[in-house]
């Protein structure tokens, strides 16, 4: 009887183990922002900077009286 009980409380406490289980990783569980590479941000940052360009030079263009 003992050997049985004694299995019988493996089983159960794997189980326990298993259902209590949290799934790792997904966006939800992840804390840490997503690694950016050193291309990706250059790339960002020139697109960046031609999106304000292209904006002053509409501001400059609508400041300018019309003749």
């Amino acid at each position: 009887m003992n050997k049985r009980q004694k299995i019988n409380k493996k089983i159960a406490k794997r189980a326990k183990a298993k259902s209590n289980k949290v799934k790792c990783g997904g966006e939800n569980n992840s804390k840490k922002p997503r690694y950016i590479s050193k291309a990706e941000r250059a790339k960002l940052e020139a697109e960046q900077q031609a999106d304000t360009a292209i904006a002053n030079d509409d501001n400059q263009v609508e400041a300018q009286p019309e003749v």
